[in-house]
Formats: structure tokens, C-alpha cells, sequence
């Protein structure tokens, strides 16, 4: 006869009612100096109640970035130095978009790492624009549920397989019409459109080349400002 497992006996004893085992389920002292250990072991290896995506999501560490994308949480460490500078200035060089009246052409809410409520997913690119005919002006609330007209992600080795293959369809998905990807130690600018639900590159540049980049076409952007340091 094959000898049950003190793991088996186990079982039967929690199946009875989380009872002590009984003399013949107990487990032999000689393979056990303490049994309590054994059920201590036993019992936290059982999982605990799995949370929901959005619960995990409050409990990220300020450390790191959490995000929810399909439904899964993915968390990042905090940008480094150069990604967050590369981030900062491209802030400012389209900042006359978001200014109306003589100081810019205006026409765009502009803002730093929002958070978007696109569906049951959260994603928080580094920077997004929202055309004022869409978002008159600023509401006054934590994460957006509209979608913006123009995302940039500042990518890096650790995020650049998320940016492009899990949260750059995710963006087609909710209507978003244009995507930058920067990329501080490539020094590159890609230029993306949506066209018919799917992204087209609409031009790449290099280095310290001034561009004329769509959506923000009407202001020519100098690159190398993006990566001096």
C-alpha cells in the first residue's frame, strides 16, 4: 500500500474543520521536530484572495509608475534624469500651443504625465494634448476620461517594448489621432498618425535637426534642445 503524505493528511485535517490531526494523521516526530512549523508552512503557501487590478494599483509604491493596460497592472521604475529633461523641454518648446491670445498659436490644453481613463484601463503617457474644440478648457479633476488628440511617450530601454506594442494600439484603440515617440539616447523623433484605426509613420528625425512635426506643424522645433544637457 502506497503511505499517504503528510501534506494529504494535512488536507483531510483542514477539509474536516481546520481540526488538529488526529493521532494516526499526525506526522511522525521523526520526520518533524516541530509540527507546528509544518502547518505554518503548509498554510501560507495556500494564495491570498487575489486583488483586483485597480486595488493593486493603489498600493504601487511612489517609487515606481503603475498603469493598467488590458486589465493588467504593469508597473515602471520613475524616469531617469535624462528622460525626465528630454520630457520637461518638450513641454516647453510646445508650451505656446497651450497659451492663447499674441504669445502662441493656442488651440491645445497641454499637460505633463496625465493620468487617462480610457475604458477600464489607466495609462499615464509623459506628455498629452487635448484640442480646445474638444476640451474648452481645464477641468478641474484627478485622471481624464476623454481621450487626447496627441500623446508622447519618452521611451527607454526598459519601457520601449510596453510603449510601442502594449499602450501604442491601446491609444489607436481609443481615437487618439497623433503620437510622438521620443527617445533622449537615440535622439530620434518618430512622428506617428492614425489613419483608419491603425498607426502610420508620418516622419522620423535625427540628432539636432529643426522639424516641422504634425499636429504641432505651425512651430518649427529644434531637437538638440530636447537632448542638451
Amino acid at each position: 500500500m502506497v503511505q499517504r503524505t503528510d501534506a494529504a493528511r494535512l488536507v483531510d485535517a483542514l477539509r474536516r474543520g481546520l481540526e488538529r490531526p488526529t493521532a494516526t494523521d499526525r506526522p511522525h516526530r521523526s520526520s518533524l521536530a516541530r509540527p507546528s512549523e509544518r502547518w505554518h508552512k503548509v498554510l501560507v503557501s495556500f494564495p491570498p484572495r487575489s486583488l483586483s487590478a485597480h486595488a493593486q494599483l493603489l498600493q504601487v509604491p511612489e517609487h515606481l509608475v503603475g498603469e493598467i493596460i488590458r486589465g493588467a497592472l504593469v508597473t515602471r521604475p520613475r524616469p531617469a534624469a535624462r528622460h525626465t529633461r528630454a520630457a520637461s523641454r518638450l513641454g516647453n518648446v510646445l508650451g505656446p500651443f497651450d497659451l492663447e491670445g499674441p504669445n502662441g498659436p493656442g488651440g491645445w490644453v497641454i499637460l505633463i504625465e496625465p493620468e487617462l481613463h480610457l475604458g477600464a484601463d489607466i495609462l499615464v503617457p509623459d506628455l498629452a494634448g487635448w484640442r480646445r474644440t474638444r476640451m474648452p478648457e481645464l477641468p478641474d479633476v484627478a485622471a481624464f476620461e476623454l481621450a487626447p488628440d496627441w500623446i508622447c511617450e519618452v521611451v527607454s530601454p526598459s519601457t520601449a517594448a510596453i510603449d510601442r506594442a502594449e499602450k501604442l494600439p491601446r491609444y489607436a484603440e481609443s481615437g487618439v489621432a497623433h503620437a510622438w515617440l521620443v527617445d533622449p539616447i537615440a535622439r530620434t523623433l518618430e512622428v506617428l498618425r492614425l489613419e483608419r484605426g491603425h498607426w502610420v509613420l508620418a516622419g522620423t528625425h535625427h540628432g539636432d535637426a529643426r522639424v516641422h512635426a504634425e499636429p504641432f506643424d505651425a512651430v518649427e522645433i529644434e531637437l538638440g534642445v530636447l537632448w542638451a544637457r
